[in-house]
């Protein structure tokens, strides 16, 4: 799901970043990279740090605001605010880009490409994108993509994430705490899920395994 994401992220910055002055061509494919592992990176903190219901929230509407979602609600969603910050503190420091410039790049790539995320996971006709393959590279030990279903699943207690992501995309019939009186039980699937994206951190600083930007490098061609 890295791969997908890197895809779309290469796709918006076309303009943002290769048609751009300010970022030097020699540094297109790394600038993007480190865009992808913002937005990988601010995924799993929110699920480590219990918070996955808000990505949940997020994928449902594509925003908070009251302006009916959008790249205009996205960037009023904390969470996107949050990588949008962090993108541009990483851009000003590692890249030397000045702080406009900077700013411009990130409130243009990380909410386009996330709305582009958040547009194909809820397409059913695209059986790619998935809340479960997008979780499981995140919770995954050491990114175990491949097996990012299985590694979902068994987080999750066996439970579809996908099926609970069209649950709250639906016609509002579905309940934030129980899945359609089958005993689905949210927070401990978010317990679960928070556990499983602690080990995985522990497990890339004990050196288990490669990081995420390790992961995103690799597709890189």
């Amino acid at each position: 799901m890295l791969d997908k994401l890197f895809d779309i992220v290469k796709q918006f910055g076309q303009d943002s970043v290769v048609n751009n002055p300010d970022v030097p061509n020699e540094q297109n494919e790394e600038v993007m990279a480190d865009a992808t592992k913002t937005i990988a990176s601010g995924f799993q903190n929110m699920v480590a740090g219990g918070g996955f219901e808000n990505i949940l929230d997020l994928f449902k509407g594509g925003g908070n605001s009251g302006s009916g979602g959008g790249i205009a609600g996205l960037l009023k969603n904390p969470i996107v605010s949050m990588m949008v910050g962090y993108f541009i503190s990483k851009l000003v420091g590692k890249y030397k880009m000045a702080p406009a410039a900077a700013s411009n790049v990130a409130n243009s790539l990380i909410p386009n490409a996330l709305n582009g995320l958040i547009s194909e996971t809820n397409n059913p006709d695209n059986p790619g994108f998935t809340m479960d393959g997008l979780i499981g590279s995140l919770t995954g030990r050491a990114g175990a993509e491949n097996s990012a279903t299985a590694e979902t699943e068994q987080s999750s207690g066996g439970f579809n994430l996908q099926n609970l992501l069209e649950q709250f995309t639906g016609s509002g019939g579905g309940s934030s705490s129980q899945n359609g009186g089958g005993g689905f039980d949210l927070q401990d699937l978010i317990g679960n899920l928070t556990r499983k994206a602690q080990n995985s951190f522990q497990d890339q600083q004990g050196g288990g395994g490669g990081g995420l930007m390790d992961l995103i490098k690799g597709f890189i061609k």
